[in-house]
């Protein structure tokens, strides 16, 4: 039977908050008084039908596309499964990292596909292996699924993988759906998105993870023409028309987009040096040092994680994400760029527990 609902988000809405609240995934809200908009700006109808065409401009802009390109969605959640279900069939093929974000393999589950995995290994520092997924690949393969920068560990691509992929793809007539909405966390010298590299990229974003606007909604699909435009008459069945305030809105982020990620990067990365430090400080907790992103993904060199984390939110109030979420049970994934002084808190007490732990 088909599963139709996802473990991760259930808890993500109903168990995730805790007073020191480590269990984000992107930067703190950020508010509407200081975005240079006023109700005389809004409407509460306009011609959204199919994407509301200034924003759908705007983000070609920001992308370096066409606007036939652009396919808007509520959020990259939704832009995800969109984009699969518009892809694959019953009975295809989809191979998706692990570990990964549960949304992705659920998703894909729902549209009937057969879901594999590639292998992103710890010991190799999560990296992309491109030999992984062509050892993986198969005729029955229609989509590869990849997360860059990579959720949970924050890990960035190497140059050069995507082209080797896309040429696999080409060559099993497949695609490969790319899900970039950390890579403008990269702060400096953000690549372009991976789109640029081939007709069987398609590419998912959105606003909410590095931007602070998660009540917007905004997300998008990159994809060519054709592919879009299908897109749009799937989302018909269930999305219909978007909310015209909230385009609005998200619009008038984009025309602001500096000034909205500048305000959120000074949080991310004192975060990352307290998280940095916090590592120095506990030679027991084991991460990969990233540069960019707002997550890591943390496993205790002595095991016991499950246990750790439990524990962290009973008695510490402190909380983060189980790794079972991400097929690793003995790893525990951090958010970074809330709050500075409660990330400090929440490390802090990480720290007194782990003076204390013995697992089971």
């Amino acid at each position: 039977m088909i599963q139709k609902h996802s473990d991760y988000m259930n808890w993500a809405k109903t168990r995730s908050h805790a007073k020191f609240n480590l269990a984000t995934s992107g930067v703190g809200s950020f508010p509407l008084r200081a975005l240079p908009i006023g109700m005389d700006d809004l409407e509460i109808n306009g011609d959204t039908k199919y994407g509301f065409l200034p924003l759908r401009e705007a983000l070609a802009a920001k992308c370096g596309v066409s606007a036939e390109c652009v396919v808007t969605a509520d959020g990259a959640s939704q832009a995800n499964y969109l984009a699969m279900a518009t892809i694959l069939n019953p009975g295809d093929e989809v191979l998706i990292e692990q570990p990964a974000y549960e949304l992705l393999v659920s998703a894909a589950q729902f549209t009937g596909a057969t879901v594999k995995r590639f292998l992103r290994r710890e010991e190799d520092g999560y990296a992309l292996d491109f030999e992984e997924i062509r050892r993986n690949l198969t005729p029955k393969t229609r989509l590869i699924v990849i997360t860059n920068l990579h959720n949970p560990t924050s890990v960035q691509a190497a140059a050069g993988v995507f082209e080797q992929i896309g040429a696999l793809a080409r060559e099993a007539g497949a695609r490969v759906l790319v899900d970039e909405i950390y890579v403008d966390a990269i702060y400096e010298n953000t690549p372009p998105s991976v789109f640029h590299l081939g007709p069987e990229f398609v590419v998912t974003n959105s606003l909410t993870k590095v931007y602070g606007v998660s009540g917007l909604r905004c997300g998008w699909i990159l994809a060519e023409p054709e592919l879009a435009w299908a897109m749009y008459r799937l989302n018909d069945l269930f999305g219909s028309i978007p909310s015209h305030p909230g385009n609005q809105i998200a619009l008038r982020v984009l025309q602001h987009l500096d000034m909205v990620r500048t305000r959120a990067r000074r949080v991310v990365e004192a975060d990352r040096a307290l998280f940095n430090a916090f590592l120095d400080e506990h030679p027991q907790v084991v991460a990969p040092r990233t540069a960019h992103g707002t997550t890591a993904f943390v496993r205790l060199a002595g095991g016991g994680s499950a246990e750790f984390v439990d524990r962290l939110r009973a008695e510490y109030e402190v909380s983060v994400v189980p790794g079972r979420f991400f097929d690793s049970p003995e790893h525990f994934r951090i958010g970074m760029g809330v709050n500075t002084g409660m990330f400090q808190e929440g490390l802090r007490r990480m720290g007194e527990l782990l003076a204390r732990f013995q697992p089971v």
